[in-house]
């Protein structure tokens, strides 16, 4: 446990970043990097979570095995629901220690195809407009109430409780925030009463432009649908602009459609009215298809299925193709041997003696 005691504001300061990004889908590889400003070399590194405790005094865990990042990079070859968190860093040198201060928070949100309980949100977007209403909810199979919905938002960069909103309250596994104000931009999980956090969802919300995104992952080989949304009535002319990590990449009507999304889609998404202005980014992520061998399996089955009356024929002829053949053969040898009677041995004469001959036709 790190206690906030242990820093000074004299001490320098580490630095902590991510590669390659922040949002990660289960099996992504991805490596916390700590620095120290203006000294490279000599520090050993420890590393923590923030357990979002109202005593700031108790506020950071020491990883189980903070050891294997004590080079400075804690990396993580395959991303799992359980890395979910917000991380900082702490570098020492020397005997005794010199301890920097504590990094900067650097949050990791991990998706997954089948988390043990969803987070849905009322209206189903990631997006939503100031004034709103915004209702967030945990639903497993079993309709379990043990679950409380988070929240970690980026003007705090706190993790607490979603009814810690102004305008927030929680029943049960439910949380609304009516009306809703820019504040509430953040990410907002699913926390089981042991702490373990689910199903992360972006939250932003903005007073004039949104992009309409879907909350949860997409999967490979469906189709995904964006819409630009101005908070007035939007003129059935207008036009927008989207973009992908930063890039245009469509510039024609206030919607735009996938029709079969792969990995490669994956990303930070936003849009822009020309004439209204531009959305928050919304990270956008893809899984793989479960049932790809199943299909695969289907596609190869299904082609030898329709090849197959071809094949019969074919191996039909070449039956009947060989039978004859060997009719032609049977008849040609009884042809042969119907030969009459002492004609064999006569077209021997001349020749050398029979092996097969008796002893004495052999001695003469």
């Amino acid at each position: 446990m790190l206690l906030m005691s242990d820093f000074s504001a004299s001490d320098p300061r580490a630095v902590l970043s991510v590669s390659p990004q922040t949002w990660l889908t289960e099996g992504d590889p991805v490596t916390l990097i700590c620095e120290v400003n203006g000294s490279s070399t000599g520090w050993t590194f420890s590393w923590f979570t923030d357990t979002g405790s109202s005593d700031s005094r108790y506020r950071y865990d020491l990883l189980s095995d903070s050891s294997r990042g004590a080079g400075g990079n804690y990396t993580v070859s395959s991303a799992a629901l359980k890395h979910t968190g917000v991380y900082v860093c702490r570098a020492k040198r020397g005997e005794p220690a010199y301890n920097t201060t504590i990094s900067n928070k650097q949050p990791l949100w991990v998706t997954g195809v089948s988390p043990p309980v969803s987070l849905i949100v009322r209206p189903n977007r990631t997006q939503h407009f100031t004034s709103d209403s915004l209702s967030l909810s945990c639903e497993d199979q079993s309709n379990s109430t043990g679950w409380t919905v988070r929240r970690y938002t980026d003007s705090w960069e706190k993790l607490e409780d979603c009814s810690s909103s102004v305008s927030g309250s929680q029943t049960g596994s439910t949380c609304t925030i009516s009306p809703t104000i820019t504040h509430d931009t953040g990410v907002y999980w699913c926390e089981s009463e042991s702490g373990e956090k689910y199903h992360p969802v972006n939250i932003t919300v903005h007073p004039d432009v949104i992009l309409e995104s879907p909350v949860h992952p997409v999967t490979e080989g469906e189709t995904l649908t964006l819409r630009c949304l101005d908070r007035h009535t939007t003129p059935p002319n207008l036009r927008a602009d989207f973009y992908k990590d930063g890039s245009l990449i469509q510039s024609q009507t206030t919607e735009m459609i996938i029709s079969t999304v792969s990995k490669s889609h994956e990303g930070f998404y936003s849009c822009k009215h020309r004439e209204r202005g531009e959305s928050p980014k919304s990270w956008i992520s893809v899984t793989a298809s479960h049932s790809g061998s199943q299909i695969s399996v289907l596609h190869t089955l299904s082609s030898v299925l329709a090849v197959s009356p071809y094949l019969l024929v074919t191996v039909v002829l070449i039956f009947k193709c060989c039978r004859m053949r060997g009719k032609g053969s049977l008849l040609e040898h009884r042809r042969m041997a119907e030969v009459r009677p002492g004609q064999g041995l006569a077209e021997n004469k001349g020749d050398a003696p029979v092996n097969e001959t008796t002893g004495d036709q052999a001695a003469a």
